[in-house]
């Protein structure tokens, strides 16, 4: 099997047996055609040929951009090590190649980069700032924040939430997350009558100028609404609430996660709603907490300073 044909029926497997997300599926694509191009630079076109040195150089050079792309950072360059990684091993393992040349690569150390959150009542806001709510729009986007903040949703699940993924009465909401995997997690009562004031105002309106799209949150033109548009509002609320340059598309789901924790929640149970695979993933909010009650330890302790 050629090198470009393993890799196709890599992305295949990834694709359909393992159900990865889009986004990371492309990313993996751009990654591996650019150590395709790396080893034929070095006259390797027979994944069998391969040795650990090749993929050690691969790694050296998407680092600096010797291969004539891209100098990678150490996040980028770690993901493009899994990739490769990732191939090697299931060629192995469906006995393409004898062995795996790049078990033994481990990809450079990356920043533990602490989440951005931002308080409760600038988060109050932000969501007041969604708006104006004598029109259809605004009421979605009161609706959109309301569950972003609500719920911890990622932006991708909230606008891929589906009419009836929601149960106002319950206050539970139904999210697709990465790997198609799904999660029940509960609404907040601020959430819930936001959605309902948006099902009951502005989403019949929104619906009726398009083709009866099944998603909750629909744009002008009555189709889905994007992740880019989603991005949108939220830039134009935090725009409004004097939050710019403060608000990312993830800034609602990291405050969501903080104040749960600084609330006494246990970090197993916002691992949950978060839908982490590890709960690793989610101590990284511990230590924001952690770093907030030491600065109100400092400033108000009286023996705290020398």
């Amino acid at each position: 099997m050629a090198l470009s044909e393993a890799v196709s029926t890599y992305l295949d497997h990834l694709a359909v047996e393992r159900g990865l997300a889009a986004n990371t599926l492309a990313a993996y694509q751009r990654d591996l055609r650019r150590y395709v191009v790396h080893l034929a630079a070095r006259g390797i076109a027979d994944p069998a040929a391969v040795r650990e040195a090749d993929v050690s150089a691969f790694l050296a050079a998407v680092r600096t951009g010797d291969d004539g792309g891209s100098a990678l950072s150490a996040t980028s360059a770690a993901r493009a090590v899994v990739a490769v990684r990732g191939l090697h091993r299931f060629l192995m393992v469906e006995g393409v190649t004898p062995d795996d040349p790049a078990g033994q690569v481990q990809p450079p150390a990356t920043p533990k980069r602490l989440p951005k959150a931002i308080g409760v009542h600038e988060v109050e806001r932000l969501l007041a700032a969604a708006g104006p709510l004598d029109r259809p729009t605004g009421l979605r986007d009161r609706a959109l924040l309301e569950v972003l903040y609500g719920s911890g949703a990622r932006i991708s699940e909230a606008v891929g939430l589906a009419a009836d993924d929601l149960d106002v009465t319950g206050g539970l909401v139904r999210l697709r997350g990465k790997g198609a995997k799904e999660r029940v997690v509960p609404l907040g009562s601020y959430a819930v009558a936001a959605v309902e004031a948006y099902q009951v105002r502005g989403r019949p309106a929104l619906a009726a100028r398009g083709r009866g799209a099944t998603l909750l949150f629909l744009n002008a033109r009555g189709g889905p609404l994007s992740r880019q548009s989603a991005w949108a509002v939220l830039a134009a609320a935090a725009d409004r609430a004097g939050l710019t340059g403060r608000v990312s598309p993830h800034t609602l789901r990291h405050s969501f996660a903080t104040h749960l924790l600084e609330g006494g929640a246990d970090v197993r149970v916002v691992q949950e709603l978060l839908g982490h695979a590890s709960v690793t993933t989610t101590q990284l909010y511990t230590r924001v907490t952690a770093d907030t009650l030491r600065e109100v330890y400092v400033a108000t302790h009286p023996r705290a300073l020398a």
